[in-house]
């Protein structure tokens, strides 16, 4: 069998074979960019140069896997429960004269939260080292908060250099880094139970994301820019106890994005770890998944969260 380009698909063995090749194109590009402009970047040289590794690596490597992978899972949210009458005490015919009314357990008063998961979220920040390593950044963080990683560069790379352990056609068209990649990465380093969740709305992914991280202790991911980036979820503000209430609106989300401190072209400025994200930069920057390189049937026109659903060791849900 051949590929669209009528060459075989590389086998593991031969993949194997290959990197001395690999190895061969890139002294000969040190050699012309010089290891000077390189080292310091002068005039954009050593991003050229990862670009240029990225095209000769994925030339080598053959087709992105059509294999199986995680599942998106779109959610349908429930019918809004009517509101229930709050508790009573038994009426008194049905008592035994003499017998003490039962204890009535108050109703939950409706406040607004605000809470961190992540407190001190700087110290599980890591920026990416390339412009297109978001997601290991990302996973980098996760595995941080749960004390399985650090925030090192060496690492993110360590991250990014397996991908081809996890990628999958149906997860990214174009290669590379999709939310069920990270999802198989922070398996591969000690931490499972994350899901995909598709939501219809903004609302209901952010309060999904916010009860999963209360009921675990651990961050959420989103998929911010259209499926284009990846925010890593500390905390959350909201108009009530999201576990309590079920139609809490989430009004801000604490966020570490991995851009910090570059401003990027078309969405601007990004912000410090751990800043607020309004309701208005949600709308700026949490937007339904849409993707130039094609259709993604689970995800298209739909908001993609990454929620925990395995709770970090000691951690005791409120109430």
């Amino acid at each position: 069998m051949t590929n669209r380009l009528g060459r075989r698909p590389m086998t593991p063995s031969r993949r194997r074979r290959i990197p001395w090749r690999l190895i061969v194109v890139i002294a000969l590009v040190c050699v012309a960019l010089g290891a000077g402009a390189l080292a310091t970047n002068a005039a954009g040289a050593r991003d050229r140069f990862e670009r240029l590794v990225i095209k000769v690596e994925d030339f080598f490597a053959g087709p992105v896997p059509d294999r199986t992978t995680k599942p998106t899972i779109t959610i349908t949210p429930p019918p809004s429960a009517e509101a229930s009458p709050p508790p009573s005490a038994e009426p008194v015919a049905s008592r035994q004269p003499g017998e003490p009314a039962p204890t009535l357990t108050p109703a939950p008063v409706r406040e607004a939260v605000d809470v961190k998961i992540i407190p001190n979220a700087e110290a599980v920040f890591a920026h990416e080292v390339r412009d297109d390593w978001c997601a290991p950044a990302g996973v980098q963080m996760v595995l941080a908060a749960h004390g399985v990683g650090n925030v090192s560069d060496d690492f993110q790379r360590e991250i990014a250099g397996r991908v081809r352990e996890w990628e999958s056609r149906s997860d990214s068209l174009n290669g590379r880094w999709g939310p069920a990649a990270m999802v198989l990465a922070l398996e591969a380093y000690g931490v499972p139970g994350y899901e995909i969740h598709a939501w219809a709305t903004r609302g209901d992914a952010v309060r999904d994301a916010a009860v999963h991280m209360a009921r675990t202790g651990a961050p959420s991911i989103l998929l911010a820019w259209r499926g284009a980036h990846t925010w890593i979820m500390t905390g959350y503000t909201a108009d009530a106890d999201p576990l309590v209430f079920p139609d809490a609106v989430v009004t801000g989300i604490y966020v570490n994005d991995p851009w910090f401190p570059w401003v990027s072209s078309i969405w601007g400025p990004s912000d410090p770890p751990g800043t607020i994200q309004d309701d208005a930069e949600m709308r700026r920057n949490f937007l339904p998944w849409e993707r130039p390189e094609g259709k993604y049937p689970d995800r298209d026109g739909k908001w993609i969260i990454v929620v925990p659903t395995v709770a970090l060791d000691g951690w005791t849900a409120p109430g």
